[in-house]
């Protein structure tokens, strides 16, 4: 239930999602006065449309495909279809259990929730729905929708990441229109599931953003696991009518299926927000600001997918926390991106943090980077799991590891070790000396570190 708003507040939120409820928790916990405005539903697009939803259905997926490959390991099962109307029910139930506790979470820490779309009307206010709500601080947090293409139109059969959250039976055949981080989990949960998947990803490789070694074995482990992708090849324009969506690319070629998905990135939601008409910059949409997330006018900030840079949720809360705390004085350290872990969720999964290969010897030097990959057939636990991957260490010659990239399945729960190695400037002598838990899949970590410290274990030299 909303409250009716005072007029004045401490600090002003105007977006309830990842970015915007961080601020407003901690500047709360803070002693601070806070209101925190949503249009939609408190925990925005990652808890409702995004990042939870999506990780039930690869979960399911998950489930899904040890049924089928059950006798690879003794156990009889067999998959007998998906239920839908079933996986919808876990899916929705998980996230309406995190959105109550947010919700109690906030009353808790006696945040005013004001129910409607705002608009920044000056320096130091927005209006909701005519209701003018004043602030000290105003902190934008305004997040981030699904991206089309030029003449590429929604609906009908073309889809966005939202719409597929919702599909009730599994498509027989679904193109998907990107192979970033959106496209691969998607892909993977539709063959999971049974479907014919194909990825077309303009640019050369899938998860483009990712080191090349990482994306080249998740396009052999799509390949391996039928799921058909067309690269370097740029879309042009798709037609549907009863039997489903046609689409061309600039090449020529064609490709017919069920539906089509688009992933092609998600932009700044900004637009008729108010924000250049007070003065605040934006390139492309997105909301220029210095390190310390201010704006340069007034008393604004900014978190979260408006800001220009990764796009993730456990980005927005840790700039959330960020911007609480440099407005209390408090002087926090700046958030380095590349510092930032990022998973992608398919199957097998990517975690990564630091410098990609290509971005460490552009910024030391071709001479200057040292490589190291240990591959997981050599790790205990990936054999019980019959996964298979590697882990690509990234080091500055005689300096610290700048970059740490691993697939294979569930290598996402490593990447926290990773993110203190990278982060806390390690040496690998310094990861080598801990001793790691057998057997693990985080033992291969260690036993990575061991390698490029020059003593390696149970890999060669």
């Amino acid at each position: 239930m909303a409250e009716t708003p005072g007029t004045d507040f401490d600090i002003v939120v105007l977006g309830g999602g990842s970015g915007g409820y961080a601020t407003a928790l901690r500047a709360a916990q803070l002693g601070q006065k806070v209101a925190l405005i949503e249009g939609d539903k408190l925990g925005g697009t990652c808890l409702h449309y995004g990042c939870v939803p999506t990780k039930a259905l690869l979960h399911a997926a998950e489930l899904a495909d040890n049924a089928r490959d059950g006798s690879h390991f003794g156990v009889n099962t067999e998959l007998k279809g998906i239920d839908m109307e079933g996986v919808n029910k876990y899916k929705d139930g998980v996230v309406s259990g995190l959105f109550k506790g947010l919700q109690g979470l906030v009353k808790s820490r006696a945040i005013t929730i004001v129910e409607g779309w705002g608009k920044l009307v000056a320096e130091n206010a927005v209006e909701v729905d005519g209701r003018r709500i004043t602030g000290k601080h105003i902190v934008l947090a305004t997040g981030s929708y699904s991206r089309s293409l030029p003449g590429l139109e929604i609906g009908g059969r073309v889809l966005t990441s939202e719409h597929a959250l919702k599909l009730d039976s599994v498509p027989k055949s679904v193109i998907v229109l990107g192979g970033g981080v959106i496209g691969s989990e998607f892909a993977s949960v539709w063959k999971s599931f049974g479907a014919d998947v194909t990825i077309i990803e303009g640019l050369p490789h899938l998860v483009p953003a990712e080191d090349v070694a990482l994306s080249k074995a998740l396009e052999r482990a799509f390949r391996k696991r039928g799921i058909a992708f067309n690269l370097g090849d740029r879309f042009k324009s798709v037609t549907q009518d009863d039997s489903g969506v046609h689409v061309t690319l600039e090449s020529g070629k064609t490709f017919d299926a069920e539906i089509l998905l688009v992933a092609v990135g998600r932009g700044p939601r900004t637009a008729d927000l108010g924000y250049e008409q007070q003065g605040v910059t934006l390139d492309r949409g997105f909301v220029i600001t210095d390190e310390k997330l201010h704006t340069g006018v007034g008393n604004i900030w900014a978190v979260g997918d408006i800001v220009p840079g990764l796009q993730l949720a456990h980005r927005g809360f840790a700039q959330g926390i960020f911007v609480a705390e440099q407005i209390l004085g408090m002087n926090p350290a700046p958030i380095v991106e590349s510092g930032i872990p990022r998973v992608t969720y398919s199957d097998p999964e990517i975690g990564s943090v630091g410098l990609t290969e290509a971005k460490a010897k552009e910024q030391f030097g071709d001479d200057s980077v040292e490589i190291l990959e240990y591959n997981l057939a050599g790790n205990g636990k990936s054999k019980i799991l019959a996964t298979q991957g590697f882990i690509k260490l990234v080091r500055q010659k005689d300096g610290p590891v700048v970059g740490v990239h691993m697939i294979g399945a569930r290598v996402g729960e490593l990447i926290g070790e990773g993110q203190l190695i990278v982060n806390w400037e390690a040496y690998p002598e310094d990861v080598a000396a801990l001793v790691h838990a057998h057997p693990t899949q985080n033992e291969a970590l260690g036993e990575a570190f061991l390698a490029l410290a020059g003593k390696p274990l149970h890999a060669h030299n």
